[in-house]
């Protein structure tokens, strides 16, 4: 491994006092407990998820591969996504404000967000970040001189974007781009309802669980403000991942009851509804609920009950109708849950099936990046985990 062998809690306590600040300070400026980060540098709580490592790493003024005992790859970021000159050029397009693209007729708009969309769902992260800024110019000048019909596109696009940017750990970025998809969807509950589920995605990642629990559920009850049945279908979908969206954040900052009763909420939706048709891309349907009980779970801690569920919902004939990036991205969480219970050959073998699904959701994602480390870090070396470790610069 790159950098040295320590647990990355004692590389927070040996920073923390390097700052000069006692358990209690880091705690407060974390909003934890001092208990809370005790059993951090303890070893006894594990830092598995990349937006506190990257919180912790902001508040004691070090980069996060410092407190994960690695080095950067040479291009800056795993996988090789064309550096960080790709996702610069996505940040220079979101910067920009006039409209000089050449007018596009709605049809050919649409089909290259089509594109735009499958490619993300394959998990072609590399080719979604080159083609955005050119199709977020072109949306944006439909938008400006043909409005009618072109909203819907625009935001869809910006959804996009704020995607495959949480996705890199670029998640302030993602957010500004989930926020103008909120602006442009207006007064349409729909829409503003698909820019939410964005919304919410990226405030997560930030780490502002309550935040993104707020605004899911305010979003959830604008779309089915009456009894969520009496919705159309299409409507309940949305409503249900939404509200799957809140209690992830529910989960995430310890409100179990609340993730629990949310989640069982979306079930009786997702019974209704099916998995038949997905116009906003969502992927809302039962294996989708069953898949957020085992994430919820490992935000909790709960790695035991997270191994048991994931067992059970693989084997379901909808998982594997689930998109590429969608099946990779859960079972990077899932290398999480075997993590907890101590099980490192089972982290590894999830971890290499989602190499083996989306390479790219393994080989370009920090909180990947994270798994694979603390994967690597155990002996004796899991067989395949090893190899990612190279591929993604952890190892000299």
């Amino acid at each position: 491994m790159g950098g040295d062998e320590q647990p990355v809690g004692r590389r927070v306590a040996r920073w923390r006092v390097r700052r000069r600040m006692t358990q209690q300070m880091l705690a407060d400026r974390l909003g934890k407990s001092k208990s809370w980060v005790d059993k951090v540098e303890r070893g006894v709580r594990a830092l598995d998820r990349y937006s506190v490592i990257q919180e912790i790493a902001e508040v004691l003024r070090v980069d996060p591969a410092v407190l994960l005992g690695t080095r950067l790859p040479s291009s800056g970021r795993a996988g090789g996504l064309d550096g960080v000159d790709g996702v610069d050029g996505l940040r220079a397009a979101l910067a920009r404000y006039d409209l000089t693209a050449a007018a596009v007729s709605s049809a050919e708009l649409q089909r290259h967000v089509a594109h735009a969309w499958l490619t993300y769902q394959h998990a072609h992260y590399a080719q979604v970040v080159r083609a955005l800024p050119e199709l977020l110019d072109a949306a944006r000048s439909r938008h400006a001189t043909a409005p009618e019909g072109a909203v819907e596109l625009l935001v869809q696009t910006y959804r996009i974007a704020s995607a495959v940017l949480v996705k890199l750990g670029e998640a302030d970025l993602g957010w500004l781009a989930a926020d103008r998809a909120m602006a442009v969807a207006g007064d349409d509950p729909e829409l503003a309802g698909t820019a939410a589920v964005a919304v919410g995605q990226a405030l997560r990642a930030l780490g502002r669980g309550r935040l993104a629990l707020a605004v899911t559920v305010a979003a959830a009850r604008r779309i089915a403000p009456r009894p969520v049945r009496d919705a159309p279908a299409g409507r309940q979908a949305l409503c249900g991942t939404l509200l799957l969206q809140a209690a992830l954040a529910a989960a995430e900052h310890g409100d179990t009851r609340r993730a629990d009763e949310l989640i069982d909420l979306t079930a009786g939706i997702a019974t209704r509804v099916g998995g038949g048709d997905d116009p906003h891309r969502i992927c809302f349907g039962p294996v989708a609920v069953e898949l957020a009980r085992v994430v919820a779970a490992i935000e909790v801690g709960d790695g035991g009950e997270a191994v048991y569920r994931h067992e059970q919902v693989v084997r379901r004939d909808d998982w594997l109708l689930l998109p590429a990036e969608y099946r990779a991205a859960y079972l990077v969480d899932a290398a999480r849950a075997y993590l907890q219970v101590g099980d490192l050959f089972g982290a590894g073998r999830v971890l290499v099936d989602a190499d083996g699904i989306a390479p790219a959701e393994v080989r370009c994602r920090p909180v990947a990046r994270t798994v694979i480390a603390e994967i690597a870090r155990g002996r004796p070396t899991v067989a395949g985990v090893a190899r990612l470790a190279t591929l993604v610069g952890l190892t000299r």
